[in-house]
């Protein structure tokens, strides 16, 4: 996958309607062309260019893992013997708890972010299905102890462009 660049066409419009949708993705047109001071037509043609365009690549949902019973999480550090990066990736994004598999530079290749309903359960997935996978040669895990979300692309000042 080739490193993207930022859509030379981005302007500040356009950024405040990714933060406002990042924030919630279930806006209506009419209540997003009031939060970015556009009409609805406007902000229905942006969001549509957008889309089109690459930059916004789906909608979806923002979930509370303890409501859904996720009450632990990790970051599963893991190092990789011969074998390509994107069909183990794969592989261990497959696997039951695993919510996301990033390459990543440095002395280890992969880490995973791993949320099971308890330790137990969390244990088994890294040692049972993420450490005897083929082709992984050693694994770190890092309990996440407390977790604040940052800010979505455009929130902040309008320091990318």
């Amino acid at each position: 996958m080739q490193p993207q660049t930022p859509h030379p066409g981005l302007d500040s419009t356009d950024r405040q309607i990714i933060a406002e949708l990042s924030r919630d993705g279930r806006l209506s047109m009419r209540q997003l062309a009031l939060q970015v001071h556009i009409s609805r037509t406007a902000a229905h043609t942006r969001v549509q260019k957008l889309i089109s365009h690459g930059v916004i690549t789906g909608f979806g949902a923002q979930t509370d893992h303890k409501a859904l019973g996720l009450n632990v999480s990790a970051l599963v550090v893991v190092k990789i013997g011969d074998v390509a990066w994107g069909e183990i990736a794969a592989q261990l994004a497959e696997l039951p708890f695993v919510e996301k598999a990033q390459a990543v530079s440095g002395d280890i290749d992969i880490i995973l972010t791993v949320s099971a309903p308890d330790h137990e359960q969390l244990s088994q997935a890294i040692l049972r299905d993420i450490h005897t996978m083929p082709g992984v040669i050693s694994t770190r895990s890092h309990l996440i102890l407390d977790e604040i979300s940052g800010h979505a692309p455009g929130a902040t000042p309008d320091a990318w462009h």
